[in-house]
């Protein structure tokens, strides 16, 4: 198969990626197809449609396992057919988007859960009254609440996250699409719990959070550089600590 094109969001790292296009929210991208294939014909009355099927390439993925260790599963492992893993025999994602608009050979999309870069393979319709089954089983996720957790900011987290933006790094979405989830300790969404409390990892950032009620309160953002470290570390790390301190 040859890919006809690509996505284009804001995510660029895998742990940056929403699970689910549901947990996507407002999440905008576009997808940009590759000119000279005619298919700016091929693109004619998509935008009677309000939601597309995105069929594309887990790209960064060169490996499979046969069980996996999915958010939902409260700690059990299960058969990589019985979820949504991008890490598959053939690495292939599909995710059901809400089409915004066409203009030329640019699809622009909400809701998406790919990264930026990723290659598109096809593009169909969704059509209601085939695509979704009434009464349809949950299997073993069947129990899990369906709502995201909510995510707040505390003022400390709120100016810390304000400055890191304002030096280029922008750590809300990645963050909130990471703990909109749950706060469960995982490996794949690199929470663990700490002496401290619990620890989200977002690139070289450690951010520190409560969970109570089904919400979710990030309370300071940190450094992933040791104080030993920092010296060498690239901005913003360096003059992190000394702006905020011991926090830092």
């Amino acid at each position: 198969m040859v890919p006809i094109g690509v996505v284009r969001a804001s995510a660029r790292a895998r742990v940056e990626a929403p699970r689910q296009p549901y947990v996507a929210g407002g999440h905008v991208g576009v997808i940009e197809l590759t000119p000279g294939r005619n298919f700016e014909d091929a693109l004619c009355d998509l935008e009677r449609w309000s939601h597309i099927w995105v069929l594309f390439a887990f790209h960064l993925n060169s490996t499979w396992r046969p069980k996996v260790l999915p958010p939902r599963s409260r700690g059990a492992r299960r058969g990589v057919f019985s979820t949504r893993s991008p890490h598959r025999p053939n690495p292939l994602g599909m995710s059901v988007l809400r089409l915004l608009r066409v203009e030329g050979l640019s699809v622009h999309v909400e809701g998406v859960d790919m990264l930026d870069g990723t290659p598109v393979l096809d593009i169909k319709p969704y059509v209601p009254f085939a695509d979704a089954v009434a009464g349809a089983s949950t299997g073993w996720i069947a129990e899990d609440p369906e709502a995201p957790w909510e995510v707040a900011w505390a003022p400390l987290a709120l100016a810390q996250r304000a400055w890191i933006a304002a030096r280029g790094e922008d750590l809300q979405g990645p963050v909130e699409a990471a703990l909109r989830l749950g706060p469960a300790p995982h490996a794949y969404r690199r929470i663990r719990a700490t002496d401290e409390g619990l620890e989200l990892a977002v690139r070289a950032w450690r951010l520190r959070f409560t969970a109570r009620d089904r919400a979710i309160t990030v309370t300071e953002i940190r450094s992933g550089y040791r104080a030993s470290q920092r010296e060498a570390a690239p901005e913003p790390h360096r003059d992190f600590a000394a702006v905020f301190g011991s926090r830092g």
